[in-house]
């Protein structure tokens, strides 16, 4: 995200040979091995849990547990500049300027996880939510994605999911079959994107949901077993996440509410 020159957050005291996360590009963070200025053993990165499927709270215990303690020190101030400045504040909000400073901060291993708890202690609502996605990297878009769930109780943000199952990035596909698309899209863009991650090579285990929304879809089982036929027919492999999700399609319907979710979903037009 570009953004104009601002003070950084000021993070606490850390020795001078605790190596700092780096930021590559605007897609990949390059992080050294780190140890934490506050513990005598090296911290050994940990993969979190993912954001878009994992409780808040969650997320910042995990963060609290693996990250050191500068990175630690520098995201409970940005979390604390979001929760007393939650709107935006002169040409763009100081918890904005933290969104675009987490890679550097916090380290390609956990910045998806800060990026989300920061996005929800400022309480972005859809249209601040939609400004970062538009003016933020790939790698700003996808928090916003993860973050969805945790903050948008309607379907005000689907544009958002619509504008990244339209790309091929592949990170940005993944975190757009998240919660908030199994909870809002209708069927027919929800079995769209299903395929498109079939197209693209992104796990189906992404999809959220997935069991429940491709149950009995005779629908969609039509159009998994016309893309087979493609594929056979061009003489290429049938991804076997194809035939994964073609099983769930002839499982019986379940009762109202038995797979404890009784999410309703629009009308397909």
């Amino acid at each position: 995200m570009k953004h104009p020159h601002a003070t950084p957050a000021t993070p606490a005291p850390r020795s001078d040979d605790a190596p700092t996360p780096t930021e590559a590009d605007d897609n990949t963070t390059v992080t050294n091995a780190a140890t934490d200025s506050n513990a005598t053993t090296p911290i050994t990165p940990s993969e979190p849990p993912n954001p878009a499927h994992t409780p808040p709270e969650s997320l910042h215990a995990h963060l609290n547990t693996h990250l050191p303690g500068a990175a630690r020190a520098w995201l409970d101030q940005a979390l604390a500049e979001a929760a007393a400045h939650p709107g935006t504040h002169g040409p763009i909000s100081v918890w904005e300027l933290r969104i675009a400073e987490a890679g550097r901060r916090c380290g390609d291993e956990y910045v998806d996880a800060a990026r989300v708890l920061i996005l929800r202690a400022a309480g972005a609502d859809p249209a601040a939510l939609s400004r970062v996605y538009r003016q933020g990297t790939s790698a700003e878009r996808r928090a916003v994605l993860c973050v969805l769930p945790h903050l948008v109780p309607g379907p005000d943000a689907l544009p958002l999911i619509e504008d990244a199952l339209r790309t091929n990035d592949t990170r940005l596909l993944a975190a757009a079959v998240g919660p908030y698309a199994a909870r809002h899209l209708d069927p027919h863009n929800w079995r769209h994107a299903v395929l498109k991650c079939l197209f693209t090579g992104v796990p189906v285990d992404n999809v959220a949901d997935l069991r429940r929304r491709a149950r009995a879809d005779a629908e969609l089982a039509r159009m998994l077993g016309d893309y087979a036929a493609e594929r056979t027919a061009a003489g290429r492999p049938v991804p076997e996440d194809l035939h994964r999700v073609l099983a769930l399609t002839d499982s019986a319907p379940a009762p109202h509410g038995a797979d404890g979710s009784d999410t309703p979903h629009g009308k397909e037009s």
